[in-house]
Order: C-alpha cells, then structure tokens, then sequence
C-alpha cells in the first residue's frame, strides 16, 4: 500500500469533534485547507492527552516571548461540526508536537500504530512508511483548538465522585463501595 502524507501547512480549519451520544461518542481531528479534508480517529483520552499537551507548549511558549503572530492570524471561534463525509483516513495511534520558531506556528503530527502497537518513523519520501498526518497552525487557532478539545472531553458522562469511572445512565457499580 502506498503511503499517504497529508501536510497542512496553513490550514484553513483544524478541529477536533464527536459524533453520538456520550458513552457511545467517536471522537475526530479534521483537518481542511482548501478543498483538501482529512478526518482522523482517536480516542478521547488522546484528545485530551493533545489537548492538555498543546496549552502546555503554548504557555510555554508565550512565556519565552514567542507565539505572537507577525501575520496577525485570529482564529474565530469555531463550534461548527465536521465537514462531511466524516471518513476515517486512519485511526491516531501517535501524535507529536513542536514549535517552529521560525514559522511562529505550532506543528502536530499524528500517525496510525502498527499492527504489533509499535511506532515508525520514516522520512516523508519513504514509500514504505506509515501514513502521516501534519498540520502547522498559528497559536491563535491553536488556542481555539484547545478550547474545542476541552469542551468536548468535559461534556461527557459524568464522573463516579467515588472511583472516578464514567457513571453510566442504567446505573454503575462502584468498585470503592464494594464492601465484600
């Protein structure tokens, strides 16, 4: 199978989001920069993982005196849903992060794990290497990501205040209530 690189480098949307009802959510990053749309799954502990990650670089950042945007990129608030047809190009199995100072931009790149959970890594000319995912965004629109990503992960079910697992409509069994 040829390999494919998706590579975002000013992209007009990338946002994270859910399709179902929580419980049952399938979680998306989505990426567009003109005509071209890619749809990514993940899991929500990686969404929040990203999104934990990417505030973390961007305060890191701003207070080292970068992240400003010499182009002046405001990101607006975007609440919209995925772009349809929501199709799964692949499914994440590993995301990094990095701030190219030179760009002013913040690089996320995600690849699918292998078969046997390992990962890959291979230059973006190896025919044989994993799909890739990379997208540069400014920090304005990183921002508005992690505010997305955060929305999302905490409109969830509700958590046990026992245990901490997610309690579920027909009820839950509480591991720390159990007095057997």
């Amino acid at each position: 199978m040829v390999r494919r690189v998706f590579d975002f480098n000013a992209p007009d949307r990338f946002v994270a989001d859910a399709i179902g009802e929580p419980g049952s959510r399938t979680f998306y990053l989505q990426a567009r920069q003109g005509g071209a749309v890619v749809t990514l799954g993940l899991e929500k502990v990686h969404l929040a993982a990203l999104a934990g990650r990417l505030a973390g670089l961007l305060d890191a950042v701003e207070t080292d005196g970068g992240g400003t945007d010499p182009q002046g990129d405001v990101a607006t608030r975007d609440d919209a849903p995925l772009e349809p047809p929501v199709v799964e190009a692949f499914r994440i199995g590993a995301i990094s992060l990095a701030w190219d100072e030179g760009a002013n931009r913040v690089v996320i790149e995600a690849q699918p794990a292998l078969e046997d959970g390992e990962m890959q890594l291979a230059s973006d000319d190896d025919p044989a290497g994993p799909d890739l995912l990379r997208v540069q965004v400014a920090p304005a629109r990183a921002r508005d990501f992690v505010r997305r990503a955060a929305g999302l992960v905490a409109a969830g079910r509700p958590s046990c205040p026992f245990c901490g697992q997610p309690l579920e409509a027909t009820g839950h069994f509480c591991p720390r209530t159990n007095l057997n």
